[in-house]
């Protein structure tokens, strides 16, 4: 089990496949890219099967979400979906994606095991989508998704981050776009995660505006504490149901007392936190012939020492040296 010393478990592993991505998200990294981790220092195929084995089979993981950078560009990707598919216990599982690539790939994801995806989507206006991302992929994203529906990828889940002045208007239109097509929608406030680190508190759109904005042209009755559990989203019931919306306000609505999760990035680093600035080094125990009793073993005394909190409400909080891309969504 993965326990820290306020008491919380740890059964949700997030598994970063690549820092690669083929956009460029303003809210994200520079339009030039970033430099990407050299091939010998990410894991192998086989080094990810094995960390996910050990965190299933020893310390009681039974949620597995693979992410980026864009996981859609890992070349394994269904045989690494399909070997974590038949490991016992079978862990459920989920892939963060742009969506570019998805069209191509989801019925082959779904037939390896995959259960269900969280496409990100910030607009619905391919100009402002440009904008946003430098790439001109929009139609891509929603072609992925539909190909994800079609697949019984399901719920098929939308992340959307609105920013001032380019798509803080679309919220209820999102939303509404989201229930026409049975897509289940999240939005996402901005997190200081910028490779560029040009976040800034003032004028980010925060979950009261969203709901504010969403209470526009719809009815929202909040799902409850009990319904939530360790879920990072909350949860309104839109027009007395079934369709919901969710709002994770990382920043001013902080979900830290429930934390369920633990991050695996792409070369090996075992992270507490989205905002730590402390690692801990699986790859190179695994490199070094470490058996799976004692790479548990250093995960677990990782995940002991886990925060309080993200620190964000602190005045002095600093901002973790890696980027979103580099550490896993």
């Amino acid at each position: 089990m993965l326990i820290d010393t306020y008491g919380r478990v740890a059964t949700d592993l997030r598994v970063s496949l690549t820092d690669r991505c083929n956009l460029r998200c303003t809210y994200c990294m520079p339009e030039e890219g970033l430099s990407w981790l050299a091939k010998p220092d990410l894991l192998t195929d086989d080094e990810i099967v094995r960390l996910i084995g050990t965190a299933v089979g020893s310390l009681g993981v039974t949620e597995v979400r693979f992410t980026g950078g864009e996981p859609l560009l890992r070349r394994g990707l269904v045989d690494i979906v399909e070997r974590v598919a038949a490991l016992r216990p079978r862990p459920r599982m989920s892939l963060t994606t742009n969506g570019i690539g998805l069209a191509r790939t989801a019925a082959a994801l779904k037939a390896a095991g995959l259960d269900r995806v969280n496409v990100s989507l910030d607009t619905l206006r391919p100009d402002v989508f440009k904008t946003l991302t430098r790439r001109d992929r929009h139609k891509d994203v929603i072609e992925g998704l539909e190909a994800a529906r079609e697949a019984g990828l399901a719920p098929v889940k939308v992340n959307s981050v609105l920013m001032p002045g380019l798509n803080d208007d679309e919220a209820p239109d999102l939303l509404a776009w989201a229930v026409e097509h049975g897509y289940e929608l999240r939005f996402i406030e901005q997190m200081p995660l910028d490779a560029q680190h040009g976040w800034k508190r003032e004028g980010m759109i925060t979950a009261e505006d969203i709901l504010a904005s969403l209470r526009t042209r719809f009815a929202l009755t909040p799902e409850g504490a009990d319904t939530r559990g360790a879920a990072p989203a909350e949860r309104w019931i839109v027009d007395g149901g079934p369709h919901r919306v969710g709002v994770i306000g990382s920043v001013t609505r902080p979900f830290c007392a429930a934390c369920d999760r633990t991050r695996l990035t792409a070369d090996g680093q075992i992270r507490t936190c989205l905002f730590a600035t402390e690692e801990t080094d699986l790859r190179g125990a695994l490199r070094s012939g470490a058996s799976d009793e004692e790479i548990a073993a250093v995960w677990r005394r990782a995940m002991w020492g886990k925060k309080a909190g993200s620190g964000l409400d602190d005045p002095a909080f600093l901002q973790p040296e890696r980027p979103m891309s580099s550490i896993g969504g």
